[in-house]
């Protein structure tokens, strides 16, 4: 996968329909793997992963992403294909930073916000995972950004809007920064919400070797939560996955599976071993 940090997104055993879904909904996308587990796919240029987890996690706004167009027509496409059991968050409409833009919540509850603009602005990227920080992490984007500032070698931020008045005054409007080459977004919710960061949605570290998988684990873990098989939480709530770039090889065998299972953080020789 192209990507050094992937969008995974958790499906109620699923995640094969959800991403034939999306691969319509979305131009030049398309399925590259396909297994019971885990389906990974291509949209517009990024490669997301669907886990076939259970109805453990539910996803909501906190991530979303967000489909750069340069044409309108693609976008409408887009858009009235995500309408069919999808839920509008913000009407398809012309705002002050963008002349046709909409916010959907998915069939399958997933977040994406359509935005006709320019792809050169977004470093060539087309599709922007975006995080928002509200409810218990409302005002936080500013000090998560210093974070990430410091957990990704590779770092750069590219500009930060705040809310010019209002409740929020002060805080991350949109905030947009580069990290292991991956351009991301981030802001603090401009209005009250009741829902939080969770499991649903998660964002995938592929790390070279053990060295980077430590460095990765113990930075994000030192104020956030361990969990199992290379998942943590850092402080913020945001679940990350912190796993070796070649798993997939490392797991043909029934015993490695089973060594994975009982890892909090991965070991890459052990799984190797096994």
């Amino acid at each position: 996968m192209s990507n050094k940090i992937i969008p995974s997104l958790w499906f109620d055993n699923n995640a094969k329909e959800a991403f034939d879904f999306y691969t319509d909904v979305f131009p030049n996308s398309s399925i590259t793997k396909d297994s019971p587990i885990v389906v990974e796919a291509n949209i517009m240029g990024m490669d997301f992963i669907g886990i076939n987890g259970g109805p453990i996690f539910q996803p909501n706004a906190t991530i979303s992403y967000m489909p750069i167009f340069e044409s309108k027509d693609q976008l409408d496409h887009a858009w009235n294909k995500l309408l069919d059991g999808g839920q509008i968050l913000m009407p398809l409409d012309k705002y002050p930073f963008s002349k046709h833009y909409g916010f959907i919540a998915d069939k399958y509850g997933f977040c994406w916000q359509l935005y006709y603009g320019e792809v050169d602005n977004t470093n060539g990227q087309a599709v922007i995972p975006t995080f928002m920080f509200c409810d218990k992490q409302q005002a936080n984007c500013k000090d998560a950004l210093k974070f990430y500032a410091d957990l990704f070698p590779d770092f750069q931020e590219q500009g930060a809007l705040e809310y010019p008045e209002g409740d929020m005054k002060g805080q991350i409007m949109h905030a947009q920064f580069v990290a292991n080459g991956v351009t991301l977004a981030a802001m603090d919710s401009g209005v009250p919400q009741n829902f939080n960061f969770n499991e649903a949605n998660s964002l995938t570290i592929t790390c070279k070797n053990q060295e980077e998988i430590d460095y990765y684990w113990n930075k994000i873990t030192a104020d956030g939560a361990e969990s199992q098989c290379g998942w943590c939480k850092d402080k913020f709530g945001i679940s990350w996955q912190i796993v070796p770039k070649d798993i997939s090889k490392l797991l043909k065998s029934t015993e490695a599976n089973q060594a994975l299972m009982k890892m909090k953080k991965i070991i890459i020789a052990d799984l190797a071993q096994a």
